[in-house]
């Protein structure tokens, strides 16, 4: 495949997938009726209910997500940095009604996938033709000793899920004293964001050097080296944070005492003022319920990539962090997933064959100061036996820019509107 520049910047948009699934051929679904349920209103499922109802308009769609609102984790770093609020990243869900979404504020329970049935707390029963999880990630607390009792006593937090543990971390460093110690942990790979912890880094940097000059990072990272952006990471700790940040590889935290606020490795004890502990994490629970977290190790989805169909459960579909592929764990990524598995189950549930070569997009912004950001973008084609194929066109920037900054800020305008429609 071969793409010129004007092809590449087009698909590498918000709404890339759209372009390049066969999705003109759509609206002739069949008479029939189809109910489709889609579990998470995060950027997978939210935008995977959305595209069924334009392209399936004899599709049924029930979206159930337990939060009233919809909290962005990219550009949640920006609020730990003190570049934008918690309100900034926060949204409501309201425009998706008009698409003809039925939402049910609830927290699923229950799969039964032989009889297509899903239940939920509130004691209801839904059954479905075609059953779509978008559940993200879950936190694998127990990886660390003595995290949860850390935890649950506000001592320690992972905020790796944005939302109420952003705004506790950010009063945390608020709290600090100036000349503290922020201890700040990345897990072993694969993991959602790949380039979260280490923008993390640079946010935190950056606050510190306006609010808390004498402040110091200690990043243990259970990688053995920066696990993307290497060379845009690199130089924005050279360059606008020297000797502020201390890199430690292959340093997995396998402890936490919150008393004496320590963060323990294979190599060393950490006191910090302020710890920030991302332990190792998995597919979300609801995946488990339905019996689709089947990798070797019992963590992460197994899907046929064409149409993310679970190679375990029929007419089960994962969509986002929780799928085992070689792809990066992105909400841009979520979004070109949910595109392609909402054209599938449109042509499936039409009794037609999907586009067999599906094209995916991934652009993921890192910013590095308040004004200046680094991405990578790549194109992802679709080849049977092989999976997604990277494409020879996309890369990534090896310093950061003002314009990249502007460009990081109205991505995050765009595909928040594109989500949640």
């Amino acid at each position: 495949m071969t793409l010129n520049r004007r092809d590449f910047l087009k698909i590498t948009g918000a709404g890339a997938a759209a372009a390049l699934t066969g999705c003109a051929t759509l609206p002739g679904a069949s008479a029939a009726r189809s109910h489709v349920v889609v579990v998470g209103a995060g950027f997978g499922g939210a935008t995977c209910a959305k595209y069924l109802r334009q392209w399936g308009p004899n599709i049924d769609v029930t979206l159930i997500e337990p939060n009233d609102k919809f909290v962005s984790c990219p550009i949640s770093n920006w609020v730990l940095g003190g570049l934008r609020s918690m309100d900034d990243i926060t949204h409501g869900y309201d425009n998706l009604s008009r698409h003809g979404i039925k939402m049910v504020k609830d927290y699923v329970t229950g799969v039964d996938a032989a009889k297509r049935v899903v239940t939920t707390r509130g004691g209801a029963t839904i059954s479905y033709d075609r059953l779509v999880l978008s559940p993200g990630i879950e936190i694998l607390t127990d990886t660390v000793r003595g995290f949860k009792e850390a935890e649950a006593a506000g001592k320690v937090v992972h905020a790796w899920k944005a939302g109420a543990q952003t705004a506790q971390l950010r009063k945390q460093l608020e709290a600090m004293p100036d000349g503290g110690t922020f201890v700040m942990s990345v897990p072993t790979s694969p993991y959602r964001c790949p380039p979260g912890p280490y923008e993390r880094a640079c946010m935190v940097a950056h606050y510190f050097k306006q609010a808390k000059p004498r402040s110091k990072i200690i990043l243990l990272d259970g990688n053995p080296d920066i696990a993307s952006k290497k060379a845009l990471f690199t130089d924005a700790w050279n360059t606008f944070y020297p000797g502020m940040i201390d890199y430690r590889p292959n340093n997995a935290p396998l402890a936490v005492d919150g008393n004496r606020m320590i963060v323990s490795t294979e190599f060393d004890e950490v006191k910090g003022d302020v710890l920030n502990v991302v332990p190792r994490q998995r597919a979300g629970e609801v995946c488990a319920l339905a019996g689709a977290r089947n990798d070797s190790a019992g963590n992460w989805c197994t899907v046929n990539l064409a149409t993310f169909e679970s190679t375990t459960v029929p007419n089960v579909h994962i969509i986002g962090d929780s799928i085992l592929a070689a792809l990066p764990k992105s909400g841009h990524m979520a979004t070109n997933h949910a595109k392609v598995c909402a054209a599938a189950i449109v042509e499936l549930l039409a009794g037609r064959q999907p586009d067999p070569s599906p094209v995916i997009a991934n652009t993921c912004y890192s910013a590095t100061s308040s004004t200046t950001s680094g991405y990578v973008a790549n194109v992802y084609r679709y080849e049977a036996g092989k999976g997604y194929v990277n494409q020879p066109e996309g890369g990534a920037t090896p310093k950061g820019s003002e314009l990249v900054f502007k460009y990081n800020a109205s991505w995050a305008k765009n595909i928040w509107a594109e989500v949640l429609g």
